[in-house]
């Protein structure tokens, strides 16, 4: 079982899940219920006609996401947002109540103009819903907080589809009486949400939209990593509303079959997402593993493509049902596409929402989550107009699908060029879970914010790479210039700003410089790491720690972790064999080694002959 579940026992997280979960649901059970009377039912409806109101529904819901999202954001950091969610939830009891009486009118129109309304209030929520999440967990919930939001999120896509298929066969009635209860239900949760202190109290609001919009767009990309990161997501949005929007008519007029396939395969879908968000969670160990989004991005194009390729159904006159439709030779690479498109996006979307959450500042972070908004519905209104003029110009639904497929494999190119980050995180992670197996001792010493400095035995070349892959926080590694330089390694420590150095011998320009940039993290409240020894073993012994240490913190008496790598002699990376790399895996794969942190050294009241003690002590007899 997740780890996650485990805080849905916890009053931090379980009122809010549920708030969250039955607004999604309600969401969802009003716009299926839309789509299948607009797709299915309404007799008078032409496909063309179907085609149009079912892209139009979807931009009137996203179309406020843009115009409110600034006032929202001021709006989550300025108030107490248990107070807040409480009356976005009574504004969605109101907006409801005018939804039931759309139904029970059976109107097309007014049932699709009542989604503005609807999306008002989700962009109000949105802010808040993501912003709580890094004040009430803790920072290794945090993973696992996005993923239960995920999963219960498109749990409630599910849930929603499936109870308005059945709701919208009993009639009008009793979808409208479904959305009001739901409504009130949500409500009722909300009252137990636990208060949280405002991150930014003495914010003036301000009512001017697009002033408000330019600046929180400009809070957003003051962090690149943070901006490029809200662009995934948003282009990840695009891709969902495009396959969400597209499936009923797909499910109709490409498989020939009725709205209970579009039931199967939209569940699908939505199992995928939960699957895969849980699937990064474990995958990730409970830190914020963004190694794991370009996997997901060459899965949306890989199934993406595949489903393409997968249409060879037979349309028939009289539309089939889920049986026919399993039958059929080709429905199982459909359902297989599809569930994969699912995982793919949890793993996608899911550290991408952590990042972000992570990495803005506390006071401006509603703010930043509502820029995300802002932009999720520009490329929301995108994809709606990109079906809108793709079907119009006579583009089928799979090839409107290849063409997306296509463009995400560049998009995710371009985004992961101008955050070479990813690409490094994925290279870390691929090490550290395919040649070897670590186990983790004692990494809860080091502090979860602020300046500290770790010292660590070097036994091979990807020593840094193995800490960087365990250690929750960002390091900087301070390395020598020669293995910095290294072919491939280079473009990971480069890219993990590490800090080259050589010795006084060697580059004494080098060294003073390594000094300088050593502190200058130290005084913004990073972490460095820096192995003592000036060199990797040659014989699986500990070296004697270079003078290096004591400069460090005599500049900067900060807090100091001694860390040890067990193990790691004798592996590919090692010199156990001569040179580095000259035996291949002579170990195997998934060797089993350790990292373990020893307590920790306040005020840097310590010498290297002291440090050399501790980690020879960590490290044991295993090498």
């Amino acid at each position: 079982m997740p780890e996650s579940i485990k805080l849905l026992s916890s009053r931090r997280f379980r009122p809010f899940f549920l708030t969250q979960l039955l607004g999604a649901f309600n969401d969802n059970l009003y716009k299926n219920g839309l789509t299948i009377f607009v797709a299915f039912q309404a007799a008078a409806v032409s496909q063309q006609q179907s085609n149009t109101l079912v892209n139009v529904a979807a931009g009137l819901f996203i179309l406020p996401f843009f115009l409110f999202s600034p006032i929202a954001g001021q709006l989550a950091d300025k108030y107490e947002k248990a107070m807040l969610i409480r009356h976005i939830k009574l504004l969605e009891i109101g907006i409801m109540l005018l939804g039931a009486g759309a139904f029970l009118l059976q109107s097309p129109v007014l049932l699709v103009a009542i989604l503005f309304l609807m999306g008002t209030q989700s962009a109000l929520f949105g802010p808040v819903k993501y912003s709580l999440l890094p004040q009430a967990l803790k920072p290794d919930e945090l993973v696992g907080g996005n993923a239960m939001v995920e999963f219960g999120t498109f749990l409630a896509i599910l849930a929603g589809l499936m109870a308005g298929s059945f709701f919208m066969s009993q009639g009008a009635a009793v979808m409208a009486l479904a959305v009001v209860i739901t409504a009130c239900v949500g409500y009722w949760a909300s009252r137990t949400i636990p208060s949280l202190a405002p991150a930014a109290a003495d914010l003036k609001i301000s009512f001017n939209i697009l002033r408000q919009g330019l600046s929180i767009l400009h809070d957003a990309r003051a962090n690149l990593s943070v901006f490029y990161s809200v662009m995934g997501i948003s282009w990840f949005w695009f891709i969902g509303i495009t396959y969400v929007t597209q499936l009923p008519n797909f499910v109709r007029y490409e498989l020939g079959a009725n709205e209970n396939v579009y039931v199967l395969l939209l569940a699908m879908f939505s199992l995928g997402i939960g699957a895969g968000s849980f699937l990064c969670e474990r995958l990730s160990g409970r830190r914020v593993e963004i190694g794991l989004v370009p996997i997901g991005a060459l899965g949306l194009t890989l199934f993406g493509i595949d489903l393409y390729f997968s249409q060879g159904l037979s349309v028939r006159p009289q539309l089939i049902g889920p049986i026919e439709f399993i039958e059929q030779t080709s429905s199982l690479r459909v359902c297989f596409d599809i569930v994969m498109l699912g995982i793919c996006g949890g793993l996608y979307t899911v550290p991408l929402y952590a990042l972000v959450q992570q990495r803005s500042k506390a006071r401006k972070r509603s703010r930043i989550i509502a820029a995300n908004n802002i932009i999720n519905a520009l490329f929301m209104v995108a994809a709606s107009l990109y079906g809108l003029f793709a079907l119009a110009v006579g583009v089928s639904i799979p090839m409107l699908f290849l063409i997306m497929a296509l463009m995400n494999a560049a998009v995710a190119l371009f985004i992961f060029m101008l955050v070479p980050e990813f690409i490094m995180r994925l290279l870390v992670w691929l090490l550290v879970h395919t040649i070897y197996r670590v186990d983790e001792r004692g990494l809860d010493n080091i502090p979860g914010e602020g300046p500290a400095l770790l010292v660590c035995n070097h036994v091979s070349f990807v020593d840094a790479l193995v800490l960087a892959g365990c250690i929750r926080r960002p390091i900087r590694f301070v390395m020598y210039y020669r293995i910095f330089e290294q072919p491939l390694l280079s473009f990971i420590f480069r890219t993990a700003q590490a800090i080259p150095i050589a010795g006084a011998h060697e580059n004494k320009a080098m060294m003073e410089r390594a000094f300088d940039d050593i502190s200058t993290a130290l005084a913004s409240g990073e972490l460095v790491c820096i192995f003592p020894e000036g060199k990797i073993t040659e014989s699986g012994e500990l070296n004697n720690f270079k003078p290096g240490v004591s400069r460090i913190l005599e500049r900067d008496p900060v807090t100091v972790v001694p860390l040890a790598l067990r193990g790691l002699w004798g592996s590919f990376f090692s010199r156990a064999h001569g040179n580095a790399m000259s035996r291949l895996f002579p170990r195997g794969l998934l060797s089993r080694i350790e990292l373990v942190a020893g307590d920790i050294i306040e005020g840097g009241r310590v010498s290297p002959k002291e440090l050399h003690q501790h980690v020879f002590e960590l490290r044991g007899d295993r090498l």
